[in-house]
């Protein structure tokens, strides 16, 4: 593993423990020029999945953009970043474990929005807000009234 500081090739594994509900392992690591220490997630992938875009282009999905938008989703909000892990690990598990090969980018969308929605109610909304492309206030109140959330932010 290539150290980020000063991209020396050796680095020591320090430490090995189970991450994510055992579905990854994390690993402290230490340059052995630097000095630096840093950590990485080991995890399974068991296909490679392609993502189509609304214009038609098509990516190798990248787990790392949805837990940024997730991220975005809930700044500020009282959401534990172990909790935002365990979200986006389970939407990955349901993509992988989908057995489809390409995926429209409207189908991860959707999956984030119901895991978002489980989590908190104004994450929920801030993504679907960028999501379905919000244009005016009225959008949100429309878009709430027809989310069917209740007060504790959960499905009726």
């Amino acid at each position: 593993m290539k150290c980020p500081f000063c991209t020396a090739e050796n680095t020591a594994v320090k430490d090995s423990r189970p991450a994510e509900d055992n579905t990854a392992v994390r690993r402290r690591r230490a340059c052995e020029v630097c000095g630096g220490r840093f950590t990485t997630f080991e995890r399974v992938q068991l296909r490679e999945i392609i993502v189509v875009k609304r214009d038609g282009k098509r990516a190798v999905f990248d787990r790392e953009k949805v837990a940024r938008s997730v991220m975005i989703a809930l700044r500020k909000r009282p959401v534990g970043d172990e909790s935002v892990e365990r979200l986006v690990s389970g939407i990955v598990r349901k993509l992988e474990s989908s057995g489809e090969t390409e995926l429209l980018s409207s189908e991860i969308g959707e999956l984030v929005m119901e895991a978002l929605k489980t989590v908190d109610p104004v994450g929920y909304v801030r993504y679907a807000s960028v999501y379905k492309d919000f244009k005016d206030p009225s959008d949100f109140a429309q878009f709430i009234e027809t989310s069917s959330l209740d007060e504790s932010g959960v499905d009726d």
